[in-house]
């Protein structure tokens, strides 16, 4: 599958944004891991914000930067959601609440505990009536939802939003399920080249699969290895250095996702 690239978003602790964290992902400064600040997007009304969730905070924040990025209104621009669980700290409450003798759930955690909580917020926040697909797939979330816009863009011919996101468990379910910081990603593709690309990607999906794309800076390397989200930085390497290689994704049974890049050169 051939597509350009057109913008990105990232956020996550001592990655702040694209346009910041670009020296620190080509190797020119270090990676100084930070504590993360997560902040309100101001493309809901205070209500609907006071009501969201730090899981729909993180996909607004990298799907506005990256819609931003490639100049392109959210209203018009379809989009897929991808996290390897969801919203962890919702459910741990909805659980502690279901194990209590009052067993009485909030509409609000439950509506915010549904898979597609942030495409439903995101739409509401941007008034977008495109399609939107929201995907899990455990460790390889990544990588299914690369392959889904791919397709997405390929079968409608319109740009669409990859917003990945994930954030780490309340020790309930940290302690089966650990996840250890908070990531999240948004990359805009597109059918066609324009002023604003970045890069050319070739997407391809492997059998059997090959060994996964890995990072020399030990920090971002773990970073990569225990948040499913981040299994983007290799790629997001290879962009901040303008490097045309390929990249090497894990995906579901023994399968790899391979990305061809060739980036373009603009002061972006």
């Amino acid at each position: 599958m051939e597509l350009y690239l057109e913008g990105i978003g990232l956020c996550a602790g001592g990655l702040s944004n694209w346009a910041e964290s670009r020296d620190v992902l080509a190797g020119r400064s270090p990676y100084l891991p930070a504590e993360f600040v997560m902040s309100a997007s101001t493309l809901l009304p205070p209500a609907e914000r006071r009501r969201t969730t730090d899981t729909v905070k993180l996909a607004m924040i990298v799907g506005s930067e990256a819609v931003a990025h490639a100049g392109l209104r959210a209203e018009d621009t379809a989009s897929v959601f991808t996290s390897s669980g969801g919203d962890g700290r919702t459910i741990t409450a909805i659980l502690e609440v279901l194990a209590s003798p009052e067993r009485e759930v909030s509409p609000t955690r439950f509506h915010n505990s549904v898979h597609n909580a942030p495409a439903g917020y995101w739409s509401i926040a941007t008034q977008c009536r495109e399609a939107s697909t929201s995907i899990c797939a455990y460790d390889f979330s990544f990588a299914a939802g690369l392959l889904e816009a791919a397709t997405r863009v390929l079968a409608e011919r319109n740009a669409t939003l990859l917003v990945a996101y994930d954030l780490p468990y309340p020790p309930a379910l940290a302690a089966c399920r650990p996840i250890t910081a908070a990531f999240g990603v948004g990359l805009v593709l597109g059918l066609e080249r324009t002023h604003r690309t970045l890069a050319a990607l070739s997407v391809t999906l492997r059998r059997p699969r090959v060994p996964a794309s890995v990072l020399d800076d030990p920090a971002l390397e773990a970073l990569r290895a225990s948040v499913p989200a981040a299994r983007a930085l290799p790629l997001l390497h290879a962009l901040a250095r303008g490097d045309t290689r390929e990249i090497l994704i894990p995906y579901v049974a023994d399968g790899a996702v391979a990305v061809h890049v060739t980036p373009v050169a603009h002061d972006r």
